[in-house]
């Protein structure tokens, strides 16, 4: 059985997040993703994606709201929809407060939030924040092992060469335990495989960038080696076409998540093509 699921980069010129959670709950998705960016250097000196050759950037991508605003306000009025993130740039986050954005969604929404997690590919972007590209795959990491222990424990404290703090008290605590499904997003060579066995329950790539079965198999056999079960991670994609010879061969290599893209349009633009995503997905019910 796949779930189906849509993202859309919440912008303040598209359907706003209210609207699209509750059309996408009626017609019976099983999880809506939002991206972030905190904002765009105008330099543009990084190419779209470390792509020399891709397109402009578009618009959307300086103009989201605060994903974990918008996804808050999404869980206001639905009640069994998912809410993911996808992704949070981690490396651009305060981690404290980041864990408590991440249980407060969580606890609000009664355990449906997924924590959707990247490492950031715009450079100029994550210096604004204090942080070297080189550096970002280790600050996530930090990052997200912090918040794990501000989660777990009544009494937390953190020392790491990105991440430091004392024993600390820091409620709510998250619904879902020992804390909501933190999936990684992005190209998985062997270190992002490492980090997702490592920290993650689950791995979310982008549509036609990577061979995904074999990916899949890939981190499975190297999870099995490092002692985590391989059948307890998520596998997911994001951008999928609606089409079915692809989606079958997800199925076949182990999928569980399917999530299609949504324009960052009007209502009148995006609600047709969210009943056309809907009629496709029921073929799979």
């Amino acid at each position: 059985m796949v779930d189906f699921g849509v993202n859309m980069f919440p912008t303040d010129l598209a359907i706003s997040p209210t609207e699209l959670a509750v059309e996408t709950e009626a017609r019976g998705f099983e999880s809506l993703w939002f991206p972030e960016h905190s904002h765009i250097p105008t330099s543009r000196e990084t190419p779209w994606g470390l792509n020399p050759q891709a397109p402009p950037l578009p618009e959307e991508y300086w103009r989201t709201h605060d994903q974990f605003v918008a996804l808050g306000m999404a869980g206001a009025v639905t009640k069994n929809l998912k809410l993911g993130t996808g992704i949070t740039l981690v490396a651009q986050r305060d981690p404290i407060w980041m864990a408590k954005s991440v249980a407060t969604v969580d606890a609000l929404t009664n355990g449906r939030f997924i924590f959707g997690i990247g490492y950031g590919w715009n450079k100029e972007e994550l210096a604004h924040h204090g942080v070297s590209f080189a550096d970002r795959r280790e600050v996530v990491r930090e990052r997200i092992l912090a918040m794990k222990e501000l989660w777990a424990n009544d009494e937390a404290s953190y020392a790491g060469k990105h991440v430091n703090f004392s024993s600390s008290w820091q409620w709510p605590k998250p619904t879902q335990k020992p804390h909501p499904p933190i999936i990684l997003g992005g190209g998985a060579g062997p270190k992002t495989m490492a980090h997702i066995i490592e920290f993650c329950d689950g791995f979310m790539p982008i549509s036609g960038r990577y061979d995904f079965a074999e990916q899949i198999t890939q981190l499975k056999q190297m999870a099995e080696e490092s002692g985590r079960d391989p059948e307890s991670f998520e596998f997911g994609q994001f951008g999928t076409p609606p089409k079915a010879e692809i989606v079958d061969a997800l199925i076949e290599a182990g999928i569980h998540r399917v999530v299609f893209s949504l324009p960052p349009a009007d209502a009148d633009t995006v609600l047709p093509k969210l009943d056309k995503l809907a009629e496709f997905a029921k073929q799979y019910a």
